[in-house]
């Protein structure tokens, strides 16, 4: 188990230099000046010039990319110099000096996201803590969602194959992989939100949490979580269903499954100890990818919903060009899908006693 981890941890860290190698690349080859950005329409050369010396903008691409995974490295090299952009400033880093070597002093700090260019100096850190929990709790939510009706679906479905309860259930899930997010997004907020609102008392739109009517103090509105949650689980539900039905009528034709029966074991007890478990295999593979999607953040359906979460802040960032939102963000979504894949891989150990981590 800990050489495995050893590995994944180092095949990890090669995937995320990857990943930010690109995503600096890419966004350094967008046409536009990052400091005109953040200055908008207040620039003047003198304050040009400032901007783009604090944030290092007025160095070779090369220089920049040294210092942006200088910032992002957990063990990183600062000047004593204030005047330089690696300053060990604690405006900027949360730093731990480790030893100081000339006008070079190595710490241990926290990854540095830098700051927003549109959110008045905001770290990117503050924002993502702040979007990143109500993303996790919609897509838990519809997890949860589809995994038990998913599971219970599909069970049945199984079970009555070619019956009349059977097709429909097919017919269903086919319809909900087909019909896009953003549409059941737009379509439920309509319907339950305003059609149907004297009755579910849901709103078109809300967040997880909002002010009270005297706009003073934040609570949880947990009904405002209800049809987001249902929409992002609508295409999981779909796939656990078609993916359950198929792995458990596979399951169903294995010799253990015929010595069970032949033992007198009731069809409840085979399903409940020997044929779910051993069916759940390719249901975690596609859930383990769906709740990392999710995580990264459901844009349309956070946007739609006007839910304050990963997605919605991702979209704002695109508009306004707000560059290091986005990266920060692209190398969140990039971290979480590598640790649910291992997390993913342990459980199979569970799951199948006969795959072994390796």
């Amino acid at each position: 188990m800990v050489t495995y981890l050893l590995n994944k941890t180092f095949y990890a860290l090669l995937t995320l230099f990857g990943v930010v190698t690109v995503i600096f690349l890419l966004f350094s080859v967008l046409p536009g000046d990052p400091a005109q950005m953040m200055l908008g329409q207040n620039e003047d050369s003198q304050q040009l010039a400032i901007i783009k010396k604090k944030y290092g903008f007025d160095k070779p691409v090369a220089t920049q990319y040294l210092y942006y995974l200088n910032d992002l490295s957990i063990i990183s090299f600062h000047s004593n110099l204030e005047e330089d952009y690696t300053y060990l400033s604690p405006n900027k880093y949360s730093a731990n000096k480790l030893f100081t070597i000339g006008n070079t002093t190595t710490v241990l700090k926290f990854p540095y996201l830098r700051e927003s260019f549109t959110k008045q100096g905001k770290k990117v850190s503050q924002v993502l803590s702040e979007t990143l929990p109500n993303t996790f709790v919609l897509a838990v939510s519809a997890i949860i969602i589809a995994m038990l009706l998913g599971v219970t679906l599909g069970v049945i479905s199984a079970l009555k194959k070619d019956s009349f309860l059977d097709k429909t259930i097919q017919i269903l899930s086919t319809l909900g992989m087909s019909v896009p997010s953003f549409f059941s997004a737009i379509l439920f907020a309509w319907l339950f939100g305003f059609v149907l609102h004297k009755y579910t008392n849901l709103e078109m739109t809300g967040s997880l949490y909002e002010l009270d009517d005297f706009g003073e103090n934040m609570h949880i509105k947990l009904k405002n979580l209800i049809l987001p949650a249902i929409v992002l689980g609508i295409r999981p539900l779909a796939v656990v269903i078609q993916l359950m039905r198929n792995s458990l009528l596979e399951v169903f034709n294995q010799d253990y499954i015929r010595t069970a029966r032949a033992k007198g074991l009731s069809e409840f007890q085979i399903i409940k100890k020997h044929a779910i478990k051993n069916a759940l295999n390719p249901v975690v593979t596609a859930i383990s990818g769906w709740f990392a999607s999710m995580l990264a953040g459901a844009v349309f359906v956070e946007y739609i919903f006007g839910w304050n979460g990963l997605g919605k802040e991702i979209v704002n960032a695109l508009n306004t060009l707000d560059l290091p939102v986005i990266m920060g963000s692209v190398l969140i979504i990039a971290l979480l899908f590598i640790i649910i894949n291992i997390f993913v891989d342990i459980i199979y150990t569970w799951l199948d006693p006969k795959v072994k981590l390796q």
